[in-house]
């Protein structure tokens, strides 16, 4: 594993893929979050709103994003995200984290980040800045 103080623009962070996206994983972020909406864990309430069946929540996706740089807390910190939801996330679906880095500036780290679903459609897309500790 590369220290992220040593990462040269263009090269990437190591992937993360999770786990099929489970009806667990849904319950137990809405009673973290309080998000209790039941799109994200009754399949007749999110058929009743239009969807094809229970999806995932946004911030939960967005969250995961953070196991991208668990290895490298060590070093600094997220101080900044700025993320754009693109797509769904469903049932069983399987998500893949990645990041590159795009610029280096006094000791900010900023990375392209994005999740990808099985198919590789984009579901989130953004930037996250990393604060190296001095």
């Amino acid at each position: 594993m590369n220290r992220l103080r040593d990462l040269q623009i263009g090269e990437a962070l190591e992937e993360v893929q999770l786990p099929p996206v489970s009806r667990m994983d849904l319950i137990k972020y809405s009673g973290a979050s309080g998000d209790f909406n039941p799109i994200h864990t009754i399949d007749e309430e999110a058929t009743k709103s239009g969807l094809p069946g229970i999806i995932a929540h946004g911030m939960w996706t967005m969250g995961n994003l953070a196991k991208l740089f668990t290895a490298h807390y060590e070093e600094g910190y997220i101080q900044d995200y700025n993320i754009r939801f693109k797509g769904m996330v469903f049932l069983n679906d399987v998500i893949t984290l990645k990041a590159s880095l795009i610029e280096v500036n006094l000791g900010e780290l900023t990375f392209d980040v994005k999740a990808l679903k099985q198919t590789d459609q984009e579901v989130l897309k953004g930037k996250v800045i990393f604060k190296l500790d001095v």
